[in-house]
């Protein structure tokens, strides 16, 4: 199904994707549940990895982010399996016996303890994941894994998708240089609230397990928890971290040590690339809104109203309508149960003043929003007039694109 759908026109070329110390992908076709393309990816991380993810809040997780959450309790990791096609949720033993046996599968190809494998799904839900397929494909894509294998890696984890997505990045620690790099995927069910529906990130520096959770749970708030596509948050939401110790930088112990702020930055920068590279390939997606909220009482309220305006389905069909129908955002405001005064309350589209102090602004003219609006990215700033709190959130249109996507997802 996602080789058939058109490529997004919001679309981004592959980067080049160097290799990066202590990672080997690979990927090929397991027959999991798409024919002529590949639906399973490995990774093999060099001894003494650490690790970091976050997962999704949903309350009803997939076996294979149950197995991680575990699987992170000694902050190591030596492997990655994901699949694609089948996300291996609500499938009751048969999942939790789905990830025993392909954690136990690399393992022992790797030659590491089950716990340090990291197991991902991502496709239909609800239907038991044929895992022996998993068990026959492995011995052979272990074999081909190689430092080159990152392209491969981003293609063979995606669904829906219409264009595999990576990030790459150099920064400095101290005197070394690192990089990080990253693949993604994510179309639909995207309200993440942690992370994208899967997303695997490695750098070759040298940082415990407890750096590289606190650095990736701040750049996550700032990036993937601020997309949406749909307002729906995924059962399989993951984004995992591995840092290979390959770069052999100094000792650093603390996020916020004063050498680290180069890599933060790039880290944050990559984070935000990958999350952005989600929307732009939104189910049906024509055009991308950014939304930017000032003057709210908090920051969090700030978020709050920003993605009620990037969730909202009259203001997401106008932007595919190409109407400058900034009412919508108006109601948007009014209804996500922030403080907001109308009184106080200013509008923009595309750089243009129209609402201000609850009213329209004297003799506004519409021509620069109308022709904002047929634009391919959409700016929409919202000033709550009220104190000091800030947010940015990132959204899509609705289209009827959207609705055959789904409408078809399991046939």
């Amino acid at each position: 199904m996602a080789n058939a759908l058109p490529v997004s026109p919001l679309s981004r070329p592959l980067p080049e994707l160097p290799p990066l110390a202590g990672v080997r992908f690979g990927a090929t076709e397991a027959g999991i549940r798409y024919r002529g393309r590949t639906d399973l990816v490995m990774a093999e991380f060099a001894p003494g990895t650490t690790v970091a993810g976050v997962y999704t809040r949903s309350k009803c997780p997939g076996a294979p982010v149950d197995w991680c959450r575990a699987a992170m309790a000694d902050g190591r990791a030596r492997a990655l399996v994901v699949n694609a096609g089948n996300a291996n949720v609500f499938t009751g033993r048969a999942g939790f016996e789905a990830t025993q046996a392909n954690a136990a599968d690399a393992a022992r190809l790797v030659g590491c303890a089950a716990s340090e494998v990291f197991l991902a799904s991502t496709g239909v839900i609800g239907e038991v994941l044929p895992y022996r397929k998993i068990s026959v494909a492995l011995p052979g894509l272990y074999a081909t894994l190689s430092e080159h294998g990152w392209a491969d890696a981003a293609r063979g984890i995606m669904t829906t998708d219409t264009f595999p997505k990576a990030a790459t990045r150099v920064a400095r620690i101290g005197a070394t240089t690192v990089r990080i790099q990253g693949i993604a995927k994510g179309s639909g069910m995207i309200a993440p609230d942690m992370a994208t529906m899967l997303a695997f990130v490695a750098t070759d520096a040298k940082l415990p397990a407890s750096v590289i959770q606190a650095l990736l749970d701040d750049g996550v708030r700032r990036s993937f928890n601020c997309i949406t596509v749909d307002s729906d948050t995924s059962t399989s939401d993951m984004l995992l971290l591995f840092a290979t110790g390959q770069a052999g930088n100094a000792e650093v112990t603390r996020a916020d040590a004063p050498e680290l702020a180069e890599f933060r930055t790039a880290l944050d920068s990559l984070l935000l690339e990958l999350a952005l590279l989600v929307i732009r390939d939104g189910e049906g997606v024509t055009k991308m809104m950014h939304i930017t909220v000032t003057g709210a009482v908090s920051d969090q309220s700030a978020h709050n109203i920003a993605m009620a305006v990037a969730n909202s389905p009259l203001v997401k069909t106008a932007v595919a309508g190409e109407d400058a129908n900034w009412g919508r955002v108006v109601m948007a405001v009014g209804k996500c149960g922030e403080p907001a005064n109308r009184d106080t309350l200013s509008v923009s589209i595309g750089g243009t003043c129209i609402a201000q102090n609850g009213t329209v602004v004297p003799d506004y003219d519409e021509t620069p929003v109308v022709a904002h609006m047929r634009g391919r990215e959409i700016e929409i700033a919202i000033d709550i007039g009220l104190a000091n709190g800030t947010a940015q959130a990132w959204g899509c249109d609705l289209t009827h694109g959207y609705i055959n996507i789904n409408g078809a997802y399991r046939s």
